[in-house]
């Protein structure tokens, strides 16, 4: 393509563009998350796939989809939901749509290093096509696979002076590397720019001249909706995990963190420490009575007075909510710029509550987040190291993962089979980092069991043949039973430590399996404190601290209705009891047949007021048990402004 910058005021017009510059063998990235112009992809998508005498190889990750769900109950509650937080046309990606219903045709293949969760499962193209990658080794990843364009969302504005303004928003997290490494190497790269009216715009280094740009897109038929992640419930479980963890956050410090349920619960309970200290205070003492973390831990309890500063590959709600709190607060001076930061990120995504919070930034809000290369953020070395050790004083980076080994490696990406569920991403990079700094610790974050077609297993397992972090990175490990400190240890108290908060249905076998292979001393015994981790005495623990009362279902509010919210807790509970037993199913029924006046509504919205067949009543009787007993979950103790 030529080197002057094309203007086009539809995708279609932009598409002749590409098409008639581009060759037969065509390779497209676009970024991960909600970086991607979905109407220009399908556009283009849909071109080469009537046009078998081309070849389109996409790279990216993270191809968000709204939710659809898999059974009748799971429609009849998602489907309204969906056209409503989404809309009715939310353009989803058609690739996608022919990837599920292996359609995808042999002229396209979709190349992918980061899964949205369990999206590619049961997708043997999509396993294929997979490509492991640490965060950081994308861009020279993308570089060696000769992409010609990138397709890239932006934000546009117009200033007081009438210059034309142009930001890489929600991304720019590669592109600024991979145009970085292009232009060292001599190479061509074409940047599509697709101007999205509702997304964002961030400054300082996102913020790109319009000379960045091959083309620049701008259609009034573009979808006007960003996607929005739904906020979901938060359980007794992942609250008991994000209370444990926010106790290893000291003040003055660095934070890094995820997304999901238990970083919700870190989130949270990191606010009511620093907002409600003395309830902080009394719940802290009754629960760590019961779990005993290390000696060695270090732990902190008090308010927030220097605060934290936040250095995270993904900016989510959180840290929205920390910087409300008062918490994201400490300012690192950037050896360059000589601007104050509180908060470093690479992409964004999140609810339609943090894209409107990012909208409206002004003053030091705005110019103090800086979204940026994820070699920054994910690294040490590719920019000014000295300074980013300084900056990154008492960091804490906290992950999830799905299994640890009693060794201490963990495996958050992969089955043992090899089938990815979602994918490296940063981890590697945070936990690598952690131990590279001083004063710095790596916590993996992980529910101690798991049910699966009637069956529960450990997470904590003796060994995982899909290690995403190796057992000499080991550090810190919470579930709901504790705590355990690894780093430095021997391989025997490494086992211990990790039996002690694995629960009691598997601490036995786990230990006959260590002391099989000659880990563990033949007449250890798990000291009589760590023995009763199961989760009737973890609940009645709760009860008599009074935890369940301080942390709600929704604690930062939800995008449901009322009913709702009491249909996702219901829903979800019912999942879970039918998971276990079809025979967990008959308290439900009878609990269900005394009756359903307190929620007509709720049944109203399922369509199962009035039953028109026996399914139908089933599901009526069913669900009506379920939300007799999930719906006094939805109180808190917080206030409206706390949360």
């Amino acid at each position: 393509m030529e080197n002057t910058i094309r203007h086009f005021h539809s995708f279609d017009a932009a598409t002749d563009h590409l098409l008639s510059h581009l060759g037969s063998e065509i390779r497209v990235a676009t970024p991960l998350g909600l970086g991607k112009p979905n109407q220009l992809i399908n556009s283009l998508y849909a071109r080469i796939k009537d046009s078998p005498e081309r070849h389109l190889h996409l790279y990216t990750a993270l191809s968000l989809d709204p939710p659809s769900g898999s059974s009748d109950l799971e429609k009849r509650f998602l489907t309204p939901f969906t056209e409503r937080h989404f809309g009715l046309n939310y353009p989803r990606f058609s690739y996608l749509h022919d990837i599920h219903n292996n359609q995808l045709p042999e002229n396209v293949r979709i190349h992918e290093f980061y899964f949205q969760a369990g999206q590619a499962l049961k997708s043997t193209l999509s396993q294929q096509d997979y490509v492991s990658l640490n965060y950081t080794h994308v861009a020279p990843y993308i570089l060696s696979q000769k992409i010609d364009v990138i397709l890239q969302m932006v934000a546009k504005k117009t200033d007081a002076s009438g210059n034309t303004r142009y930001s890489l928003s929600c991304n720019p997290d590669l592109t600024l590397d991979v145009a970085d490494l292009y232009k060292k190497h001599g190479l061509a790269l074409h940047i599509v720019a697709v101007v999205h009216p509702g997304l964002p715009f961030v400054g300082e280094d996102a913020e790109v001249g319009e000379d960045f740009f091959s083309v620049i897109v701008e259609d009034s038929s573009i979808y006007k909706k960003l996607f929005a992640l739904p906020r979901t419930p938060v359980d007794a479980t992942d609250f008991m995990i994000g209370f444990l963890a926010s106790h290893l956050l000291e003040d003055d410090g660095t934070l890094q963190i995820g997304i999901g349920a238990l970083s919700d619960a870190l989130v949270y309970s990191t606010c009511l420490r620093h907002q409600q200290n003395s309830v902080f205070l009394k719940l802290s003492e009754q629960i760590l009575a019961q779990r005993r973390p290390a000696t060695e831990l270090e732990l902190f309890k008090g308010p927030f007075q220097a605060g934290l500063y936040g250095t995270s590959e993904m900016v989510m709600d959180g840290f929205m909510h920390l910087r409300r709190a008062g918490i994201l607060k400490r300012e690192v001076q950037e050896p360059l710029s000589k601007k104050k930061r509180y908060l470093h990120g690479a992409f964004f995504l999140g609810s339609e509550e943090l894209y409107k919070w990012l909208r409206e930034l002004s003053d030091e809000d705005y110019t103090g987040l800086n979204m940026t290369r994820v070699s920054i953020v994910n690294d040490l070395y590719d920019y000014n190291e000295f300074a980013l050790r300084r900056q990154r004083r008492k960091a804490r980076f906290f992950n999830t993962c799905m299994n640890i080994t009693l060794l201490g490696g963990a495996a958050s990406d992969t089955l043992e089979n090899g089938s990815v569920v979602s994918g490296v991403g940063g981890q590697y990079n945070f936990v690598a980092m952690a131990h590279e700094l001083d004063g710095a610790a790596s916590v993996l974050m992980l529910r101690s069991t798991r049910w699966h077609k009637g069956q529960r297993s450990s997470n904590i397992v003796w060994g995982h043949d899909q290690l995403t972090i190796p057992r000499h990175l080991r550090d810190i490990v919470i579930t709901e039973y504790g705590i355990a400190y690894l780093r430095g240890k021997t391989d025997e108290d490494v086992i211990r430590e990790l039996l002690n908060i694995t629960d009691s249905e598997f601490q036995e076998d786990l230990k006959q399996q260590a002391q099989k292979a000659g880990k563990l001393h033949k007449d250890y015994q798990i000291p009589p404190w760590a023995r009763h981790n199961n989760p009737e005495i973890l609940a009645q623990q709760c009860q008599q601290a009074g935890f369940d009362r301080h942390f709600p279902a929704f604690p930062f509010g939800s995008d449901f209705t009322l009913s709702e919210e009491k249909l996702a807790l219901a829903l979800g509970h019912l999942n879970t009891e039918m998971n276990i037993s079809a025979w967990r199913l008959l308290p439900l029924l009878r609990q269900g047949l005394s009756g359903r006046q307190n929620f007509t509504e709720c049944l109203e919205r399922m369509e199962l007021l009035r039953p028109g067949n026996p399914k139908e009543w089933l599901y009526r009787t069913l669900l009506t048990g379920a939300l007799h007993r999930t719906s006094k979950r939805l109180t808190s103790s917080f206030s409206e402004e706390q949360r």
